[in-house]
């Protein structure tokens, strides 16, 4: 067998310089090759010969592309099948994306790859700045390529490399020119490198991240190392830079001057997420001053638990990718900013870089702001799972030079940030002894931090135990250390590196993990999976996923599972996780105090301002301050709350304390709230409709105060001069979520396609009896499902005090009701004319059983539009829990429900039906009925769309029940 080409063979390239310390910049000249490159496309590797790398070769003919980016997100076949089939540049196109979780896109025999291998070609011609200096050399700097690049300056070749999320520097100073230079990369999508790279996310060929020429100075360093622990029992710093040249190095700050190499211990501030107190310093040599920022810190474990600085760390972390609905992987500095200050203001304190090293420029907005970062290496090989890792990468050492070199290029890259306190192997790789290599390279380069990997649960190769969707009773039994498995493990902190999958609706139980990490003291929080939905701009859908673009093999819309929609909108679940973890924890504490509990890792309270608010049946009566201490990390304190002020008698009254950011910061002005806390002052009077009206019969019509029903059916057909144009009924379905749906590797207790086979979706009504008395009118019925014997026995009561109609269900299960139900409750279909929501209750978003932390209660408006969650897939949403009364109203008309005493309300203009045939967010065309649930319960949500079902206590199961509704048309 001949050779196999370099795109597939093992190796991890040629010609590339030693990975070394990234820096934004320094007094050397630098030159972005960003732009416009023009750019060919052939369908194979060996379509085109090599003579376009020539400085004389005229690509008049070519097209462009912008680098960064993704060709497959820029040619006119994108979005759409003007291009043919993915991969095909017939048509003009350049192919397009491909959204695979697990699955390699292409047959598995590596390292071959098909040849089938879109290939593109890309030229810069660029003149060096005038003012360039003469003296020295110079740098070709890639920082990110997919899935490989060839690379030639001036017809001379450099080499090639693999790595498509890791940093690639060539010498090129001695090629150079003042004028016309010419670069040319061959990018193949397909190498034995994409074999390392099986990582849930989109396939995006492409010169993705920046091009850039850096001027290298006579003597100047290659590398630079920086050392800056600290001793939290002293507080001193103690810094030493490692270089490779001689140099110095200053700290005006602390009055440092040392020679590279040298070590000194002084007084310092420590650098923490919550406190990320940096030390402006700069490393002179050989005629480069490279500007640095210092960060004291030390990561350790002790007596089996994480600390820095001495401190128990707690995770309230996430998982990102590099996302951006337009340019794939290619990030802008604005963006990834935006998604830095979105994080802290939503009380996320860490981030786990999924799973791959990011933009380096990411890194230092985490040193700024301040994030705890597990970096990863870029490195899965999840699609041999599906052949039981038979002929798995990490456990065949033709690969471990490529995994070394994976490792090297992640370390070398990161090592001075301070954000960083572990480096991760990798994700979903099996076990291998390539993992055992790159482990033991790591801990011999930096010993100052941790190493994590979460595929080998004997914990040989890292410090910390890391597990993915444990269930809750799980991570209990691991916080007391009563797992089973090696005894070394149990000594080891526990993360969740992958939990709360924020799939669609949810992820539901986030409290209830949070609960756990509070708890035990080894179990040290998590990071959700994912930050971002993964939805790429698609022209008839909005934003795409898998299967939207031409593909073969797809996973479907397992791509968006993000806490932001993919323009960067945050969902309801990201609202949720802010007050799960929110660092203060405000709750009753009794005779008329507030206990106050400061949860932060490290910070006292001092930068934060409390307030008190006094609410009497929703609506706010009184504010003002409330004096806090500076309380340390971990302290608690009652607080006595002001004398209640006057209120009307009989009214439902709380208080609701609020922590605001004292003073500005860098991601989030004074007043922007941190947590908050309700705590309840006075029952409500009890409401209650009574029976004083009789109902008018005719044969045709019965009237029963402002109801009007058909005296034969019983069913409801006005309020007053408001038609009801579907008259209520018992309704148990919802269009399932993605976590009803569940995980095809999780078949035990997927509750969605359970529903459907029971045929929940399709209940029918069977009307027993009707009967009207001197009281009111009654409605006998039983509900059930064709080809089934379980049923639902319904009895609907119908009494008026001549103002409200008042509505009384009892419900009774018959039968062996083997799932729970979705919801249960009753849905009517009214004028759409009614557009707007005002509600007292739990709001201002949507909330479940299992999603209701951030649901506090308050009087609260939105038009019916509002109310809907524009899920990428859609799905069930926009429940209001909690709900004492809602008005439903137009400028001419309303209607006014309350619940005795409690019931959550949905509005939409299409149906429940509707609503689950659809597959795409422009799919729901409002029609002209507004379709009303009231429900008395629904199923959690939970997060079994990759992760644990719905806890007992948070499910519906089929039982008694009853509840009762009050109608009172208004206008």
């Amino acid at each position: 067998m001949s050779a196999l080409p370099w795109y597939e063979d093992v190796s991890p390239g040629r010609g590339t310089l030693p990975p070394r310390a990234w820096y934004a910049r320094s007094d050397a000249a630098v030159l972005s090759l960003n732009g416009d490159w023009a750019f060919r496309l052939s369908p194979t590797a060996d379509a085109e010969d090599e003579s376009f790398a020539a400085p004389d070769f005229d690509a008049g003919a070519w097209g462009t592309v912008a680098v960064p980016g993704h060709w497959v997100l820029q040619g006119k076949a994108y979005g759409g099948p003007a291009g043919g089939r993915y991969g095909d540049p017939a048509g003009g196109g350049y192919g397009g994306p491909v959204y695979t979780n697990v699955r390699y896109p292409f047959p598995v025999d590596a390292p071959r790859v098909p040849t089938e291998n879109p290939t593109g070609d890309h030229l810069r011609r660029f003149d060096l700045p005038a003012d360039w200096p003469a003296a020295g050399g110079a740098v070709l700097r890639l920082d990110g390529v997919e899935s490989c690049a060839r690379v030639w300056l001036n017809g001379v070749e450099l080499g090639e490399f693999k790595g498509s999320r890791l940093a690639h520097e060539f010498a090129v100073g001695h090629l150079l020119e003042p004028r016309d230079n010419v670069l040319a990369l061959r990018v193949h999508q397909w190498s034995s490198g994409s074999y390392l790279e099986d990582q849930d996310q989109w396939w995006l060929p492409g010169v993705f991240r920046d091009v850039t020429l850096l001027h290298r100075p006579e003597g100047a360093p290659g590398d630079f190392f920086t050392h800056a622990s600290y001793d939290h029992v002293t507080g001193a710093g103690t810094l030493r830079v490692e270089c490779d040249v001689p140099g110095r190095v200053t700290v005006p700050e602390l009055g440092l001057d040392l020679a590279t190499g040298e070590a000194a211990t002084v007084p310092v501030e420590p650098w923490s997420a919550e406190v990320p107190r940096l030390y402006e310093a700069e490393l002179a040599a050989g005629g480069e001053r490279v500007p640095l920022r210092v960060g004291f810190r030390t990561v350790a474990v002790e007596n089996g638990v994480l600390t820095v600085n001495g401190r128990r760390v707690l995770f309230r972390g996430v998982n990102r990718h590099e996302f951006h609905p337009e340019r794939g992987r290619s990030l802008d500095l604005a963006t990834m900013r935006q998604d830095v200050e979105l994080m802290k203001r939503h009380n996320i304190n860490a981030v786990r870089t999924s799973h791959y090293p990011p933009h380096p420029a990411f890194l230092d907005l985490c040193d700024t702001y301040g994030l705890w970062v597990i970096d990863e290496g870029d490195l899965e090989t999840h699609g041999f799972a599906e052949l039981a890792w038979e002929g798995n990468p990490v456990d065949d050492p033709r690969w471990t030079p490529a995994l070394l070199d994976r490792a090297a290029r992640l370390v070398e890259r990161d090592k001075n940030h301070p954000s960083v306190v572990m480096w991760s192997l990798g994700n979903e790789c099996g076990t291998g002894a390539g993992l055992t290599a790159m482990a033991r390279w790591i801990r011999d380069r930096d010993p100052s931090r941790l190493v994590h990997y979460e595929g080998d649960h004997s914990c040989a190769d890292t410090d910390v135990y890391s597990r993915m969707y444990p269930p809750h009773a799980e991570v209990d039994e691991i916080g007391r250390r009563a797992d089973e498995g090696p005894e070394a493990r149990r000594r080891l902190p526990f993360i969740l590196c992958e939990y709360a999958h924020a799939m669609g609706n949810g992820p539901g139980g986030l409290a209830d993990y949070q609960r756990l990490f509070e708890t035990y003291e080894r179990c040290q929080g998590g990071f959700v999976w994912e930050w971002i939905d993964h939805g790429l701009v698609h022209p008839v859908h909005g934003y795409g996923y898998g299967g939207d673009f031409g593909e073969e093999l797809h996973d479907g819309n397992f791509v968006c599972d993000g806490l932001l929609f993919p323009d960067r909108t945050p969902s309801p679940g990201l609202l949720e996780y802010k007050k799960v973890v929110e660092p203060v924890r405000i709750a009753d504490g009794g005779a008329g105090t507030v206990l106050v509990t400061n949860g932060h890792d490290v910070s006292d309270l001092a930068h934060l301002a409390f307030t008190w608010a006094f609410l009497a049946d929703g609506e706010s009566l009184a504010t003002g301050p409330l004096e806090v201490p500076a309380l340390a990390a971990g302290a608690s304190a009652r607080i006595a709350l002001p004398a209640p002020p006057a209120h009307p008698a009989g009214a439902e009254t709380l208080w609701t304390v609020r922590a605001l950011l004292a003073h500005d910061t860098a991601w989030a002005p004074a007043g922007h709230e941190i947590a908050w806390g309700q705590i309840p002052a006075g029952a409500p009077a009890r409401r209650v409709p009574l029976p004083t009206v009789h109902p008018a019969r005719t044969a045709d019509r019965t009237t029963l105060g402002p109801g009007v029903f058909d005296s034969r059916s019983g069913l409801l057909l006005a309020l007053g001069s408001l038609p009801v144009t579907a008259a209520p009924r018992l309704d148990v379905w919802r269009a399932p979520t993605d976590n009803d749906e569940g995980a095809p590797w999780q078949p035990e207790d997927r509750h969605g396609p359970a529903w459907r086979a029971l045929g929940l979706h399709r209940m029918r009504h069977r009307t027993d009896e009707v009967v009207a008395d001197d009281e009111g009118l009654t409605v006998r019925s039983r509900v059930a499902p064709a080809a089934s014997d379980v049923g639902l026995r319904t009895t609907y009561r119908w009494t008026s005090d001549g103002t409200a109609l008042r509505l009384d269900v009892e419900v009774v299960p018959e039968g062996d009701w083997r799932v729970p139900l979705p919801r249960l409750g009753v849905r009517l279909g009214l004028p759409a004319v009614l557009d707007r929501a005002i509600w007292y209750g739990a709001g201002p978003s949507e909330a479940y059983p299992d999603t209701r932390e951030a649901a506090r209660l308050g009087r609260w408006e939105a038009t019916v539009g509002a109310l809907h969650t524009p899920y990428l897939r859609p799905q069930e949403n926009g429940a209001r829990i909690d709900t004492r009364w809602v008005e439903l109203t137009s400028p001419t008309a309303g209607l006014r429900v309350e619940g005795d005493p409690v019931f959550a309300f949905t509005a939409r203009r299409w149906t429940t039906e509707r609503l689950d045939a659809a597959a795409h967010r422009g799919e729901l065309v409002p029609g002209d009925t507004l379709w009303l649930h009231l429900d008395h319960a629904q199923h959690g949500i939970g997060s079994q769309s990759c992760g644990p079902g719905v806890l007992p206590e948070h499910r519906l199961d089929a039982a008694p029940a009853a509840f009762s509704l009050a109608f009172t048309p208004l206008g």
